[in-house]
């Protein structure tokens, strides 16, 4: 500070000599000045006009060899001020990186000019903080505070930087303003500055979730390699880094949800073997993995179109289809594209839309319809089934499983406009939540529908329903969304009855007494809710068919345990047709045509008479068939006594069916029991075949209960007994040859 001082000192006193000397030279020396102007300053006998103080409206001669001096000091200091300042991030074109961003520690060293004679300064130190000094020592600087703690991204490490590059505050002075030029990063991609290496971590991170990869310090454009391409049931697809969250990109592919395209695709082939072609639409296309699938496995027998309202998600189909070689079909607005015409139409032809998907829908009729947005879907119904044709299919995935799931109760109640709590058997109400969405918005079109399947797993809710024309199919299927009064007790739950009259005590039809024995109201209203069957056996059947077909490895465990839950049974042996038909399915009261049939198809399209007569011909097979799987189930551990040891949950299965119920396990819950045994009688039976704990590792024998609770006295499991023994001596003289043989793992229950 002193010599700064002095500095200052001696230059106003030369500025005061100059300024006298110029006066009386003045008039002796206006012939030697440019008269524009524009020149650089005259030389005047060896003293130059200095371009830093005209700056401050003083002209002031300074000897020429102090200003050479000046000048290379400021020479020298220009690289270190040019590397620390950023260029503005708006700019198009590519700029130099900061000298602390390099690709190895060689780089870094260059920058440092080593040799052993002589003291060099570190390039991101100031001096203040890091004196010069000798090639080994400042070696093990740079390698140790510098280049061990940077960020790496795309082969560049941005080291971390003590220069003076941050913004201070004009008010500091000393040592503040030396504590505020602390360590800190700079961006590759953009001009910001990080203080923590955790935050600059972060800071690349969402760089990279918004598709900026690309950095402008970097002369080079970034390869197209960057795409990652994925594959999945032999159809190969290329996403962007960050195709894992759905709110930054706009090709978004999660891997988690290849089972519910498994699922999709087997309900699609199983459509495609009833009549061909049908015309099937991927509303939502993303990068069109799901449309890809359909078109690469099945070909002729289906026309796909993938619909996309995203201009970047549409062009990034388009790659895909050409990188599993398949042609694309253009809407007709797209003139200036490729087109492939009518006469050019061949299997391997895929048709790509850009549309809001409620507008699609209105326009085009369809047999086949998958929806799957991000969030819920109830804002796409209508348009869903306002053109689906009859006995066509509309599967949807739903991924708000917050508020289905009873997290964000209020959401369900604005989005589906059903009251829901959290229960045992929460994903059940999930699934049958969004089902009667689906039959209110599919009865207000004149429509009903039959539920083929409703799969609630942790990360999605998928539904498949056929489609019914007509408003009689409406009405009965609007006749079963019906209220459900839950027991906040005992967790006992049935459906209201049918009926418009108001009754004195709902609670009556619960079956549990916890309203006389408890004070107050024990008992909440739920729904609307759907109370049909959630699943379709034939259809089920025949889609494990198509699994084996196609090798899905993934859903095929799934469907086995779907079909053991239609059925509520635990036998590890079933047939891959219902008993007493070998090539008929009858599902939605029509007969369907199955892969093993002939080229005539059992249903008559146009001809009302004919459906008339297989109805009633289905009515009268109706009782033939079991009865529907009994609602809901019950968690086994949620109603274990305490104090004793509970038995295996394949025994428990059982027991239950050795009293006389009917028992099957549930793909809902990896611990639940679908069962037609009330909660009383299903304590009962746990009760008596549980172990106290004292006992440990002995076997598993019935407990010694009182007269009161003794399984003898079960009147309505005699009764089902009795049924199901007739169902099987009827079966018996119908079994198909084709049985699969392999065991659940844990799906379905051991004998």
């Amino acid at each position: 500070m002193a010599a700064a001082e002095a500095a200052e000192a001696a230059l106003e006193r030369r500025q005061q000599e100059q300024q006298e000397e110029e006066e009386e030279k003045e008039e002796n020396h206006d012939h030697d000045h440019d008269p524009e102007g524009g020149g650089e300053p005259a030389a005047l006998n060896g003293v130059v006009v200095s371009e830093k103080v005209k700056s401050n409206n003083l002209d002031v001669k300074i000897p020429e060899s102090e200003l050479e001096a000046e000048e290379k000091g400021a020479e020298e200091e220009r690289p270190r001020e040019s590397d620390s300042n950023i260029l503005d991030v708006s700019s198009d074109h590519p700029r130099d990186k900061h000298i602390s961003i390099q690709r190895h520690l060689a780089d870094l060293e260059k920058l440092a000019d080593l040799r052993e004679d002589e003291k060099k300064p570190c390039p991101l130190c100031p001096e203040e903080k890091f004196k010069a000094c000798y090639s080994h020592k400042l070696h093990r600087h740079l390698q140790n505070l510098h280049w061990k703690v940077s960020v790496e991204f795309e082969g560049y490490r941005m080291c971390i930087c003590h220069l003076s590059c941050r913004p201070v505050k004009p008010n500091l002075v000393g040592d503040q303003m030396l504590a505020k030029m602390g360590a800190h990063y700079h961006c590759i991609i953009c001009s910001a500055t990080i203080i923590r290496r955790t935050d600059m971590i972060g800071h690349i991170s969402r760089h990279v979730n918004k598709g900026e990869t690309e950095s402008r310090f970097i002369t080079v454009r970034a390869p197209k390699s960057s795409y990652e391409v994925v594959k999945e049931s032999a159809t190969d697809v290329q996403v962007l880094p960050n195709h894992c969250t759905p709110q930054k990109t706009d090709s978004y592919f999660n891997p988690k949800m290849k089972l519910n395209r498994q699922l999709i695709f087997c309900a699609l082939a199983v459509l495609a073997g009833e009549r061909k072609p049908i015309e099937c639409l991927d509303a939502f296309g993303a990068t069109g993995i799901m449309g890809l699938q359909w078109a690469k496995h099945l070909r002729s027998s289906v026309k796909v179109t993938i619909n996309d309202c995203n201009e970047n998600s549409v062009t990034m189909i388009k790659e895909n289809c050409h990188l599993n070689k398949m042609k694309v079909k253009l809407n007709i607005k797209e003139e200036d594209d490729e087109t492939v015409g009518d006469g050019e139409e061949n299997s391997d032809t895929i048709e790509v839309t850009k549309m809001d998907a409620n507008v699609i829908m209105h326009l085009r009729s369809f047999d086949f319809i998958h929806l799957d947005p991000f969030g819920t879907s109830v804002n796409y119904l209508d348009s869903a089934f306002r053109n689906v044709r009859n006995l066509g299919i509309v599967s949807l995935t739903s991924t708000d499983i917050s508020s289905l799931y009873a997290k964000a109760q209020h959401v369900a109640l604005r989005h589906y406009g059903c009251n829901i709590v959290r229960t045992e058997y929460y994903k059940e109400l999930a699934a049958r939540t969004v089902i009667a969405a689906v039959t209110r918005a599919a009865a207000r079109c004149n429509k009903g529908i039959e539920v083929l399947l409703a799969v609630a797993l942790e990360h999605f809710v998928l539904v498949v329903v056929r489609v019914l024309r007509g408003p009689t199919p409406a009405d009965d299927s609007a006749k079963k969304v019906r209220y459900l009064i839950h027991c906040q007790w005992c967790e006992e739950r049935v459906f209201q009855k049918e009926g418009n009259m108001v009754e004195e005590n709902p609670y009556q039809q619960l079956p549990c007494d916890c309203h006389g024995s408890m004070p107050g109201k024990t008992a909440v209203l739920l729904g609307p809710l759907w109370s049909g069957a959630l699943f379709n056996t034939g259809f089920l059947r025949r889609m494990l068919l198509e699994a084996v077909q196609y090798g899905l490895d993934e859903a095929q465990p799934l469907l086995k345990t779907l079909v053991c839950e239609a059925e509520c049974t635990t036998l590890k042996h079933f047939s891959t047709h219902s008993p007493g038909d070998e090539n008929k399915q009858e599902e939605c009261g029509v007969y369907i045509k199955t892969p093993n049939t002939s080229a005539e198809s059992y249903l008559v399209h146009g001809k009302r008479k004919s459906e008339e007569v297989l109805r009633s011909a289905a009515k009268r097979q109706r009782a033939e068939h079991s009865a529907e799987h009994p609602p809901f189930y019950y968690n086994i551990h949620r109603h274990s006594i305490k104090g004793m040891n509970m038995p295996k949950l394949n025994k428990f299965l059982n027991y239950l069916s050795e009293a006389g119920y009917r028992v099957s396990r549930t793909h809902f819950d990896p611990m639940g029991v679908r069962t037609n045994a009330p909660l009383a009688q299903f304590k009962t039976v746990l009760m008596k075949y549980s172990t106290p704990t004292y006992v440990g590792a002995q076997a598993e024998g019935p407990v010694h209960l009182r007269g009161e609770i003794q399984m003898g006295e079960v009147p309505a499991a005699a009764e089902i007994k009795v049924e199901e023994a007739e169902l099987v001596e009827d079966g018996k003289s119908g079994v198909v040859a084709g049985v699969f043989t392999q065991s659940y793992p844990t799906h379905c229950a051991a004998d």
